[in-house]
């Protein structure tokens, strides 16, 4: 699993921070924004989080899109996602971790 944590952008006092990466047991990547509430009011709360199925976000500009309108989004992010997917083609689960897709989704792909 990879994790890119960006900055907010300004104009957004209520987020804390961004982030997106590639879950490879899911196959998918992922993204959230956390914003400041009053029960966590210094790390945030990820109130936008997508990417929690297998395959929702397949492409790293997906996962982008759901970001940008709140964070700071460098140049070469969807260039560094799409390595962070390269380098785990060809990991297999682990025992555990196919047991729990089998609980959570019903199958192990």
């Amino acid at each position: 699993m990879s994790r890119h944590i960006l900055p907010p952008k300004a104009g957004h006092p209520d987020v804390i921070c961004a982030a997106v990466g590639w879950d490879r047991p899911l196959q998918t990547c992922y993204a959230q924004v956390c914003f400041r509430t009053d029960d966590e009011p210094d790390e945030g709360e990820a109130l936008i989080w997508r990417g929690t199925e297998p395959g929702e976000l397949p492409t790293p500009e997906a996962a982008i899109a759901v970001i940008t309108p709140y964070a700071e989004i460098p140049p070469r992010l969807a260039e560094q996602l799409l390595a962070d997917m390269t380098a785990t083609i060809g990991e297999k689960d682990g025992r555990h971790q196919a047991e729990v897709k089998r609980r959570l989704f019903g199958s192990i792909h």
